[in-house]
Order: C-alpha cells, then structure tokens, then sequence
C-alpha cells in the first residue's frame, strides 16, 4: 500500500537547514513511490482486461453497478441452466400453495427425478409440512490469563445478559436476541449467542449485534473481568461447517415434511411396489450407520444446492443444511407408503443478500416465497422438493433404473 502521506510536499522553511543532498532524497522519495504504485496500478488494470477477454460469455452481460450488486472486484454473471420441477401441492402451517421449483443446476436426471417424485406425491394431494423453529448463532470468545478468571466470567453471564440483548438489539430492527450460553474451554469462555432475524437467514446481522454487545462489555467491564483477549468467533457456531450440535440447536429453519403413496401409484410412477422401495429405504439406513453418515437421505443436498442458488440463497450454507434425515414406513394392511424428511438447520433467506438479484427474486416469486413473512414457508417448500427428489432416487436405487437413467441422460456417447 502506499504512504498516506505519499503527496504531501515539506515546506521549505522546515528544510532549509537539510543538506543539499538529504533535501533532494526526500523529495524523490514520494516521487518514486508514486510511481511504483501507478506502475502496479497499471499492471493489474491489464491483468483485468486479460481475464475479462479470456471470459467473453461471462462477461457479455453487462454489470450494473449499483447498490443491489454487493460483490467485490465483479466482471460478469455465470449463468447457470434452470429447469422447473413440479407440480406440487405443498399444505404448510406457511406454504399452502401448488408450485413449480426453479432448479439452478448442470447435472442431468436432477430435474426429471424431481419432477417423477412430485408426480407420486400429487397422486395422493400432495405434501403436508411444518416449520417448528429457527436460531442463527454466533459464538465469540473471551479469553482469560487463568481457568479462575474464565470460571469467575463464566458465572457472571446470566447477570450481563440483560445488558447484552439490550447493546445487541440496538443494531437491527430484526435481530432478537433469545439466548445466551457461555462454554469455559481452558482458559476460554466461548459464548453462544443466539437471535431470530426476521425474514433475513442473519449470519451478518447476528455478526454485526454481537460484536456491538461484546465491544459494549469490554468497554464497561473489561479490566474488572480480567478479559485478556477477544476474537468474534471461535467456531462454536459451526457456521458454514457440517455439525452435529445443529441437528439439536437449529442454525436455521427446522423444518420438516411428510406425505403418502398408494402402492398403485409406486408401481405406476415409481417402477416398484411400495415395499421394495421400503426395503430400499431400509438397507440405505443400514448402510449409513455402518458408513458412519451424519444423517440419512439419499441426496437432498441436490435440491438444496439449485434451489439456493436458483433463489439467491448463501450456497455455502448447503454444508451446514445437509444434515437431513429420510424415513420411510409400509403399511402391510393399506400397502401405502409414508415418507418423511426431517432437516433441523434449513439456512434460507426470503429477503436480503442474493435475494434482490432480479432472477433470483423471479424464482422467489414463483414459489410465492418473496418478501418478508415468506422465510417460514420457502423452508418448508424447499424441504418438501427435497423429499420429491430422495422417494424417485430411492425408487430409482431399488429398481436398478438409476444408472441407466444416467447413461441415457447424462452421456450422449460412450466415453
């Protein structure tokens, strides 16, 4: 970076008693500097207008600066293929619509696959789901010079917590703070925050108000504690990590969704009766206890990762999302199948970030999960989709179509 005071030019009643040699060094100096700063500035223009030249379809479209574009350094837009999937006819305590899902994905079979399983479930009206609650965390540290000191602090959080909603809430309209837990790790207190954000997914709100609460309790407090060091995260949230404490904590929607196909309609949409695709069910729960899985489904990580970033979701939290778990159960008397897909920690938004891009807001709005109010109900839409697509995968498992489907799908030609 260059000098601050790069330009700055020394009056000469202050130098006149320089040397004439010292005087002449210091006035190249900032010359100099000057230059190699323009020189640097220069090749990293041309590097620019290389990439950008060797990325013509990414940058064809033109990029509008403006306030909804907040990305860094941006050149273009990837575009992505969509495909549409559905109908399904989700009955929700928010999402009481039938809807076709926007699919953001290169991967073939995805959109087909979907759109079979929807077809099961539209055979018996459909889909039933809940969104029960949500959380989004965020889990600073203080640290401390003894394990006595971070003990004493430890004891001290219920007192101060009071005082921490009150900083933290001062940030946001939205951000309500709900909880605080305080974990002592050596000589470390790591203190779990946790906040409902409104219709926004929150991880940079939650940021934002718990650094405005700890920087608050540092100011008032922090030499009668005895705080030694602070950092604004120290992993206990596990955001945008796979973890099993979120299956128990939602960093998200916990959201879950149900529904029940006749053994008529396995054999006619599916490829097999109701019981071979609950035997299927079975043997991959088997197999995942075994392969030590987080969770058990066949691949709602499919769903969760086009339906983000189709509707301008964080797609890294697809990692954080993906713990889910599939059950099936056959009713040996009704021959009917009962499905159920349970996701804890659902990070989805249905205002802000990505949001606001017009083609993201586009597939929002087909789902009728735009704007504020709608961040319950795009959780359950997703969920249901994602439970569309793992009943046609398992039943394309337990009837040996899932790799043809592929080869004729995916591959035009032998490789």
């Amino acid at each position: 970076m260059a000098s601050s005071n790069a330009g700055m030019q020394i009056p000469l009643e202050h130098t006149s008693s320089y040397p004439t040699k010292s005087r002449t060094a210091l006035n190249r100096s900032p010359s100099t500097k000057q230059r190699e700063a323009a020189k640097q500035q220069a090749a990293s223009q041309a590097k620019r207008q290389e990439i950008i030249e060797a990325l013509p379809t990414t940058t064809k479209l033109q990029v509008k600066q403006s306030t909804t574009v907040k990305v860094e350094n941006v050149i273009g837009y990837a575009a992505i293929p969509v495909g549409i999937a559905g109908p399904l006819t989700i009955t929700g305590d928010h999402q009481k619509s039938t809807v076709y899902a926007p699919l953001a994905t290169t991967e073939s079979t995805l959109v087909a696959s979907c759109a079979r399983g929807c077809k099961a479930f539209q055979a018996s009206g459909g889909l039933r789901a809940l969104a029960t609650r949500e959380a989004m965390s965020r889990s600073p540290v203080f640290r401390f010079n003894t394990v006595d000191d971070a003990v004493r602090f430890w004891k001290q959080i219920p007192a101060l917590e009071p005082e921490l909603r009150a900083s933290a809430q001062t940030t946001s309209r939205y951000a309500k703070l709900i909880s605080i837990t305080p974990h002592i790790i050596s000589k470390e207190v790591h203190v779990k925050f946790c906040y409902t954000c409104g219709d926004a997914s929150g991880q940079n709100m939650t940021t934002i108000a718990t650094h405005k609460a700890c920087k608050d309790l540092l100011k008032r407090y922090g030499k009668d504690i005895g705080v030694a060091g602070f950092q604004i995260e120290g992993q206990l949230a596990t955001d945008k990590k796979l973890s099993l404490r979120t299956n128990s904590d939602p960093r998200g929607v916990e959201v879950m969704a149900w529904g029940v196909v006749s053994d008529e309609t396995c054999r006619k949409v599916l490829g097999q009766p109701a019981e071979a695709i609950h035997r299927a069910s079975q043997s991959g729960q088997m197999g995942a206890i075994r392969g030590g899985m987080m969770g058990n489904n066949i691949n709602t990580a499919n769903i969760l990762a086009a339906m983000f970033i189709a509707c301008g979701q964080d797609a890294a939290s697809v990692l954080e999302s993906g713990w889910t778990q599939l059950t099936t159960t056959y009713d040996y008397d009704t021959k009917e199948l009962t499905a159920t897909l349970f996701i804890p920690s659902l990070v989805v938004a249905s205002v802000g970030g990505g949001t606001a891009y017009a083609t993201q807001r586009e597939a929002l709005g087909l789902l009728n999960c735009v704007g504020e109010g709608k961040k319950w109900a795009l959780a359950e839409t997703i969920c249901a989709f994602a439970l569309a697509l793992d009943l046609s995968t398992l039943s394309a498992v337990g009837n040996d179509t899932f790799s043809q489907s592929h080869a004729r799908m995916a591959r035009p030609a032998k490789l």
